[in-house]
């Protein structure tokens, strides 16, 4: 049995902090995993603009309530689960996901949770656990499961790396340039044939 493993933002959904930094005109929070490899040093500037600006996690849901799944996405996943175990392995929260998790089908979702304070303020924000992608596959891979993983970021190496076969999705030029290792796909009609071809492999 195969499990194909995929992060969320910048692969299914758009980013969703560039959505917010289009929305509120704070071009500061265009800056993602895409662009800050340490995660805990991003996410602690994220939260010390979102209380410098005033803005609450009400704020950030209703941008995300208007958000919608990038073109082709939902097929996409359908036609992977119609083959596939599929899991979402993502560094967003569930406070965010819900609305688009609704768009597509709600799949399996792994990710974190936020610390709202009594004013609507996000405080802190608590991780599953550290590296949880490269875990969920190592956890998946000790279970006898045959693991393909795709993503975008810096984020996502670990567990391109941790998986059987790991494939970058439209990444950016210099990530794919660091990490030659994973063949870059440029639209889901070459993912699901690298997916496959993977698959297949085994």
């Amino acid at each position: 049995m195969h499990f194909v493993c995929l992060d969320l933002e910048g692969v299914l959904v758009p980013e969703i902090w560039i959505a917010f930094a289009e929305r509120t005109g704070i071009a500061e929070f265009r800056r993602t995993t895409r662009d800050e490899p340490d995660y805990d040093k991003l996410m602690r500037w994220r939260l010390g603009l979102l209380r410098q600006h005033g803005l609450k996690l009400a704020d950030i849901q209703a941008v995300i309530g208007g958000m919608a799944p990038m073109t082709g996405a939902r097929e996409f996943l359908d036609d992977l689960r119609a083959r596939y175990q599929v899991a979402i392995l993502s560094d967003t929260f569930y406070e965010f996901a819900d609305p688009l998790m609704r768009q597509l089908g709600r799949p399996t979702l792994l990710c974190h949770r936020l610390v709202v304070d009594a004013d609507g303020f996000v405080a802190d924000y608590r991780l599953r656990q550290a590296d949880p992608k490269t875990h969920a596959v190592r956890a998946l891979k000790a279970l006898q499961y045959r693991v393909i993983a795709a993503g975008d970021s810096f984020n996502d190496t670990g567990m391109l790396g941790a998986a059987d076969a790991g494939f970058f999705i439209h990444p950016p030029a210099a990530i794919a340039a660091r990490f030659p290792q994973y063949p870059v796909c440029s639209s889901y009609a070459e993912l699901r044939a690298a997916l496959d071809g993977a698959a297949a492999r085994f």
